[in-house]
């Protein structure tokens, strides 16, 4: 003799912490029908409502008093959940780490592309992490890249907001530049450099 599906122990799916069929023990519970009403009910009649359904008694708000739950299919509504869930987190803002690396010889043309590429990097909302990298012999003249990423300071002044001023890490020296608050793609070229004579050396 095949048991009577009505009698059936319904599956219960706790480990996202939800609450569903014969794991809400809290009676009476507020029950949203399919066309939105909702009604004060036992469990137990919410419960064999579901069974005769063929779905699932769903918890959907336990905190309310009494706790709100809903006659659905429970596979469904957690898919559903975790596309919103997806949806949102897709909308949250990432920023992004964009590094710029030079050298105390950088030539000068070289040295506008870097500063011109940061600055478009701060306009689309992207944080820049300006690297001058001491090779060799260059560690004696440090001087040389400090000098120069205070000239970067300055002609990114317009589109940043400084978060870390240079500093010095093994055999390079940084900072790192966020987008200034409000700033949009107002202005089409990069700041305009500072005059400022080359060190004795560079290219």
């Amino acid at each position: 003799m095949f048991p009577n599906p009505r009698d059936r122990r319904m599956p219960n799916r706790p480990s996202d912490g939800t609450r569903i069929n014969e794991d809400i023990h809290i009676s009476p519970i507020r029950l949203v029908k399919e066309d939105g009403e909702a009604i004060i009910i036992e469990t137990s009649k919410a419960l064999q409502m579901a069974k005769d359904a063929g779905l699932d008694l769903v918890e959907v708000s336990p905190n309310a008093k009494p706790p709100v739950c809903r006659i659905i299919n429970y596979g469904k509504y957690k898919f559903e959940q975790l596309k919103k869930a997806k949806a949102a987190k897709a909308k949250q803002h990432v920023v992004k780490l964009k590094e710029i690396k030079m050298h105390p010889k950088t030539a000068e043309n070289d040295y506008q592309y870097r500063i011109k590429q940061a600055g478009e990097f701060l306009q689309d909302g992207m944080k820049v992490k300006l690297i001058m990298q001491f090779r060799g012999r260059e560690m004696a003249h440090m001087d040389y890249g400090k000098r120069l990423m205070e000239r970067a300071k300055e002609d990114l002044a317009p589109f940043d907001d400084l978060e870390m001023d240079s500093r010095v890490e093994g055999n390079t020296m940084l900072s790192i530049y966020g987008p200034k608050r409000g700033a949009g793609k107002k202005q089409d070229q990069a700041p305009k450099p500072v005059t400022e004579p080359k060190a004795a050396g560079e290219a």
